[in-house]
């Protein structure tokens, strides 16, 4: 018995029903459905912004995007008491605290910078003049009053920052604490010594 014996026992309707067999897709097809597909990873690539150096811009690394971070608390005093010193100081006292020969005293270390908060709020307020020891060596010099023009709360930023960064290890200074300062020296137009500042406890 055979199969198309079985076929034309089949009643009329089982009959006209699709048969399952081989069929070869054309060459053709296959062709166009990699081509398809190849165009359609290329139009996502050039709109989805994968590879465009915009969608990254300006984050370089990874340290950018951290530092971009917002920032609260202690953290956000330290960066912008960072901004405040850079713009302000590091021309002379170095991005590094390290003060440069024959220009300024370093702050990494230092007695005025670790000692009592008047005593440092009190520098950048009205300057500094005549000779000052620093890490056992003699600075002979004239600072203005760089902070003057600043904000407490810049001033505070800015000398907190000073007292933690490059290995100190200083109390931070608050806003209050400068305006206190500020109030208690507000008629003084002269910079101060070094005798002057070590009296200041």
């Amino acid at each position: 018995m055979n199969g198309e014996g079985t076929s034309n026992r089949l009643p009329e309707n089982e009959r006209s029903l699709p048969q399952a067999g081989d069929v070869t897709v054309p060459m053709w097809l296959v062709v166009l459905l990699a081509v398809l597909a190849y165009w359609g990873m290329l139009y996502f690539d050039w709109h989805s912004g994968w590879f465009d150096p915009r969608v990254y811009r300006p984050f370089g690394s990874v340290a950018v995007v951290n530092e971009l971070q917002p920032v609260s608390g202690a953290d956000a005093v330290l960066k912008r008491g960072r901004v405040v010193y850079e713009t302000t100081c590091a021309l002379c006292h170095g991005v590094d605290g390290e003060g440069k020969p024959g220009q300024a005293p370093p702050l990494a270390g230092s007695e005025f910078v670790l000692g009592p908060a008047g005593r440092l709020i009190r520098i950048p307020l009205h300057g500094l003049t005549g000779p000052i020891q620093v890490k056992g060596q003699t600075w002979n010099l004239a600072m203005p009053a760089m902070g003057a023009a600043l904000s407490a709360e810049d001033l505070a930023a800015a000398l907190t920052y000073i007292r933690q960064a490059w290995g100190n290890q200083g109390e931070p200074i608050t806003t209050a604490q400068v305006e206190a300062v500020k109030a208690e020296t507000a008629g003084r137009t002269q910079p101060w010594t070094a005798q002057e500042l070590e009296a200041v406890q």
